[in-house]
């Protein structure tokens, strides 16, 4: 399998001027290149095909643009079939209905990258203090790397891509492929029930499993404050000038500290999921339509909810276990002990089935309902408990009104039953779940 992990490089200061020239060069190329590319009919084949004559010119370019010769072969040909790439994936757009336009020229604040495929690169883990290597580079030299995370054993290293941030620094983004192949996922009859998984997102608690687990959202309000506080400083600059280029750099880290607090989080948390249990059933939500919408979509966007399946399903891959992605439909208004659909505003956060008075946390609701999907989904019979005799049939749908009063009028019995008979009121449905978990 072919995995990347993306290192911090420290280069001198002569070599940050080599690799901001390499960089150029490759820009200036990738534009000369899709002026080729544009000059060449479609009769004459493929977008790849095309884009191949093109690379094939680079001998003969290099004559009158000596430019070239600096940077390594292996660098250069990457650089002009990225187009083929970029040219596909804008017709794959167009194939879904996106309104997109034709390729651009890049300006050097666009291209901020560029790769050594297959050679020219070698790393030398042991070189330099602990936790340090050095990289070595073709036509630039040895530079420092922070291994901050080891690589695995059987990994071998395909491709190098060097990345300048906004800030100023530069990555390494190393392409590996592992001969080890990852571990067969379990059949499915012989999963246990404590080893699947149901997982239920949202914006004040992030995640919502089926065992009860809830984790709060990351809390950037301090980061918020201080970008906005960095860009109000911003705006008072003059344009181009060296405060205003000092203050950019400050923007710029500020937008990469918080980028950085929420992949973390999402990895952490992905990676606890797909490593602890051998089924994850999660939602297919449609956040692209969520974004679009006028409510609450900066919270929907700093969510990162798709980012966050992403990681999770190629974890997922990687350590065996079967993930399954749901049609939220109906997830929260349907009750997870009856299948009696409630009507159910934002702010009631507690789930009250008025037919069988099952009671359980909003979110806990919606993920065991999840799970139910996905067990459906992959043909698994999940049906361990007997199933609650109620008052309606299945998929009656209820007012949200109704399950305010249902509940005031069960919590109201309640209290009067413990009052008139000094006892202890019987614990609810959830209190004995949580109570079994304990046990």
């Amino acid at each position: 399998m072919n995995y990347n992990y993306r290192y911090r490089i420290a280069p001198s200061e002569s070599q940050r001027e080599t690799l901001d020239s390499h960089r150029d060069i490759c820009r200036q190329l990738y534009n000369h290149a899709l002026f080729r590319f544009n000059q060449i009919p479609e009769a004459a084949g493929t977008v790849k095909q095309r884009v191949r004559t093109i690379r094939d010119e680079l001998p003969s370019l290099k004559d009158w643009w000596t430019a070239l010769t600096d940077v390594y072969a292996k660098v250069l040909q990457p650089t002009v079939m990225r187009i083929a790439h970029n040219v596909n994936s804008l017709g794959g757009l167009k194939a879904e209905g996106y309104d997109v336009g034709e390729l651009q020229w890049k300006s050097p604040r666009e291209f901020r990258s560029f790769t050594y495929n297959q050679s020219g690169f070698e790393l030398d883990k042991k070189s330099g203090p602990t936790g340090w290597g050095l990289l070595s580079l073709s036509k630039i030299g040895d530079v420092p790397i922070r291994l901050h995370r080891a690589l695995p054993d059987d990994a071998q290293i395909k491709e190098v891509t060097l990345k300048k941030e906004v800030t100023g620094d530069w990555f390494a983004c190393l392409g590996i492929e592992r001969d080890t192949a990852p571990p067969p996922t379990p059949p499915l009859d012989e999963i246990a029930p404590d080893e699947r998984i149901g997982i239920d997102v949202g914006i004040l608690k992030y995640v919502h499993d089926t065992d009860g687990t809830a984790v709060a959202s990351l809390d950037l309000a301090a980061d918020r404050e201080r970008l906005a506080r960095e860009q109000r400083s911003l705006s008072r600059k003059d344009h181009g000038s060296a405060n205003w280029e000092n203050q950019r750099r400050r923007v710029a880290q500020s937008h990469q500290r918080i980028k950085r607090k929420r992949r973390d989080f999402l990895h952490k948390l992905s990676t606890y999921y797909a490593t602890e249990y051998d089924l994850v059933a999660v939602e297919d939500l449609n956040v692209k339509g969520m974004l679009e919408s006028s409510g609450n979509s900066r919270n929907t966007a700093s969510a990162g909810w798709r980012t966050f399946f992403n990681m999770l399903e190629y974890k997922c891959e990687r350590e065996g276990t079967h993930f399954v992605s749901v049609d939220p439909e109906d997830t929260t208004k349907k009750c997870a002990s009856c299948g009696v659909k409630t009507h159910k505003p934002i702010w009631v956060r507690e789930h009250s089935c008025p037919a069988c008075g099952y009671e359980e946390d909003r979110d806990g609701n919606a993920a065991i309902n999840v799970l139910a999907k996905g067990l459906t989904k992959l043909g698994v019979v999940h049906s361990e408990d007997t199933p609650v005799e109620t008052a309606l049939p299945v998929d009656t749908v209820v007012s949200a009104k109704r399950v305010r009063q249902n509940r005031r009028f069960w919590l109201a019995a309640r209290r009067s039953l413990a009052t008139s008979s000094k006892q202890e009121a019987p614990p609810s449905t959830s209190e004995r779940k949580r109570a079994s978990r304990v046990g």
